[in-house]
């Protein structure tokens, strides 16, 4: 099928009452893994939930360390943000979600889920990615996030203190923990560490579309912006083009379409890009959350990887070359740079291989196997998987875990048949 010819059939499903698309097995309309990422769930076949108007979602602050004292630069972060929805009785389960990679508490993936289980009856408390500048500056121990077992460590905290803030007159009558894609990864090592400290003694937790190993999964992510027309010295160009189509689209359709899935739909059909321009934006937007949390590394730790060391950049300095300089970092060259050198002597026995492999689900793969409180939700097509790397969960997990056939990286999270698995794991 030619892509001209691909384009029309996506537009017809796109259009279709869900009824028109019931088929034999799995009905995520979206075969293309690219495009699934991008694209995500066309509103039509998206789960019932109520809206986010419909919740008493509440954005707070929170002093994770109350005698931090932060960069003037950051000024703004030395509190800890988190939302909570909690119900108007008393007595409720708690759901902690946790975001993925440099999203924050109140992503539209997060409020996704809090809608879904505040209609279930949870009390909710949604926080950012450990990756996420705000927490970086607020509530991680080191600040240089990565590190999954301090990760672990530093939400664990957070979700002490969220939780303790947030409740008031509130009682949990069991908790339980949900993190997509790196908030995944990190959901199993907090469910690790509690299984040490049984504060919460989780419920259930679920891990979506989680990496098995953290390097792996950003070396891909790191690779995909190569595929930007005449490579990363036109990532301004590439980045001013896709606005441009934004704009264009945006200003076409008025009123009419909103900054959500359905006007990403709309900019695939007029941008009509190629799998490789997928693969580019993708690349694109992970560098920039990873540029700002370099940034915000940086500039907590003075390690001098951006700016020089010593420079204390003031309240009202534009931060805009320093962006600049981060957007440009690859998280590897992060990696191997920054955050390697600054945790090796706390592993002096430990090789630089050893340390990576350790970042990754197999360092407690006896733990997650024998753990039957832990659920998996995946695709077999995820982009941020190396060859091979799918199998571990049915290997490790069994039947605890769901590999739907397509979807992407989190493409079909939102599809009605993933919601309705996603809070089955909890009503089992």
């Amino acid at each position: 099928m030619t892509r001209r010819c691909w384009l029309v059939a996506l537009a017809l499903l796109l259009a279709a009452p869900l009824s028109a698309l019931a088929q034999e097995g799995y009905r995520y309309p979206i075969r293309d893994r690219w495009i699934s990422t991008v694209v995500g769930t066309p509103a039509q076949i998206k789960a019932p939930l109520p809206t986010r108007e419909e919740i008493p979602l509440r954005k707070r602050r929170v002093d994770v360390f109350p005698d931090r004292e932060m960069p003037e630069a950051l000024w703004y972060d030395g509190k800890m943000l988190y939302t909570v929805a909690l119900q108007k009785q008393d007595a409720a389960p708690v759901m902690f979600l946790i975001a993925g990679t440099g999203a924050a508490h109140n992503g539209p993936k997060n409020l996704m889920m809090a809608r879904a289980f505040y209609q279930q009856g949870y009390h909710v408390v949604s926080l950012s990615s450990p990756t996420y500048p705000n927490f970086v500056g607020s509530a991680s121990s080191t600040g240089v996030p990565g590190h999954v077992f301090r990760d672990a460590e530093d939400l664990y905290r957070a979700m002490e203190v969220a939780w303790n803030d947030a409740r008031g007159r509130r009682t949990a009558t069991s908790y339980s923990m949900i993190g997509y894609s790196l908030g995944g990864l990190n959901a199993a090592f907090v469910a690790h560490l509690d299984s040490q400290r049984k504060t919460f003694d989780f419920e259930r937790v679920l891990l979506i579309n989680p990496p098995v190993n953290l390097y792996n999964s950003i070396s891909l992510l790191d690779r995909m912006i190569e595929n930007i027309p005449g490579g990363e010295d036109n990532i301004d160009l590439f980045f001013n083009d896709v606005l441009a189509t934004f704009s264009a689209v945006y200003k076409r359709e008025q009123d009419d379409v909103g900054f959500n899935d359905d006007f990403l739909v709309k900019v695939f059909q007029a941008f009509q890009p190629k799998d490789e321009e997928l693969a580019a934006l993708i690349g694109l937007a992970f560098r920039m959350s990873s540029g700002s949390m370099i940034f915000t590394t940086d500039v907590i730790t003075d390690y001098g990887f951006i700016k020089p060391k010593g420079y204390k950049i003031g309240m009202h300095e534009s931060l805009s070359p320093y962006r600049q300089v981060a957007y440009r970092i690859g998280f590897t060259d992060f990696y191997h740079e920054f955050f390697y050198p600054f945790y090796a002597d706390e592993y002096p026995d430990m090789s630089r291989d050893d340390f990576i492999e350790s970042m990754g689900l197999s360092s407690i793969t006896d733990y997650l196997r024998s753990a039957d409180n832990i659920f998996v939700i995946h695709n077999q097509d995820d982009i941020i998987l190396a060859p091979g790397e799918i199998n571990y969960f049915p290997a490790v997990f069994g039947n605890r875990a769901k590999i739907f056939p397509w979807g992407g990286h989190l493409g079909n999270m939102e599809y009605i048949e993933n919601v309705a698995h996603m809070v089955g794991v909890f009503k089992q």
